[in-house]
């Protein structure tokens, strides 16, 4: 639970009623934006208020008449998501930079620069974005937002979203420490076990994360896996 001094308050109107709450900043900008989050690590307190600074409560008819409930946690949940959450420039500013790191991150391990096939530098991106004067929404979330400032990067860069199929073989003796590790990392889309115990499956990946994933599965097989790119396309 957050702390009174580190709480901000967030607001609602309905019915000609005003209704506040206090609560976590960074966990409400979460949830403004989609994002599940631990209500009682969100909620300073239990209360809804008619006015917050003041200490004054709002009537519980009235909570239930607008909200049509009395749980806190469910109240919580529209007053953030319709209403407004005060946060400081301070708090705004952090929550942005986070998102903005998110944003190019994303971009990193999804796209390419076509006329190397190598992924852009995260600096470069970011260079990009501050010279284009590229906004971040806060209550957006990042994978929302990718898709529209890609295009907005292509003014200055070359950039393009891209897909890899890599087959990849496992010697028998790495198999089952691989198997794992290539579902998590991608979308397997065939997987073959051979009579001697060797795996090999069709990976679909990012083609910004092919060196990591190279280097991973280096580490896994010793350097014993044999990969090759079947297929390169738009994604």
């Amino acid at each position: 639970m957050v702390s009174l001094d580190e709480a901000v308050i967030a607001r609602y109107t309905s019915h000609g009623e005003k209704f506040e709450i206090l609560v976590d900043p960074y966990l409400a900008a979460k949830l403004k934006e989609g994002i599940d989050v631990d209500m009682d690590e969100l909620l300073a307190i239990d209360v809804v208020y008619r006015d917050a600074h003041k200490g004054e409560k709002a009537p519980e008819e009235l909570v239930k008449k607008v909200f049509g409930t009395t749980d806190i946690k469910e109240i919580a949940k529209i007053i953030i998501k319709k209403g407004t959450v005060q946060l400081t420039a301070k708090q705004r500013e952090e929550i942005k930079e986070q998102k903005k790191r998110q944003i190019i991150n994303i971009i990193c391990r999804n796209t390419i620069n076509p006329q190397t096939d190598t992924p852009h530098p995260p600096q470069r991106i970011e260079r990009a974005m501050e010279e284009l004067r590229i906004n971040i929404d806060i209550y957006k979330s990042a994978e929302e937002q990718v898709p529209d400032i890609v295009k907005k990067l292509k003014r200055l860069l070359p950039i393009k979203f891209e897909k890899r199929d890599i087959a990849v073989k496992v010697p028998p003796e790495y198999a089952s420490k691989a198997y794992g590790f290539l579902y998590k990392f991608g979308a397997v889309k065939q997987e073959e076990w051979c009579s001697d115990g060797s795996l090999i499956v069709l990976i679909e990946i990012p083609s910004g994360i092919e060196s990591e994933f190279y280097n991973e599965l280096n580490k896994i097989t010793e350097g014993n896996a044999i990969t090759k790119v079947v297929k390169k396309y738009d994604g």
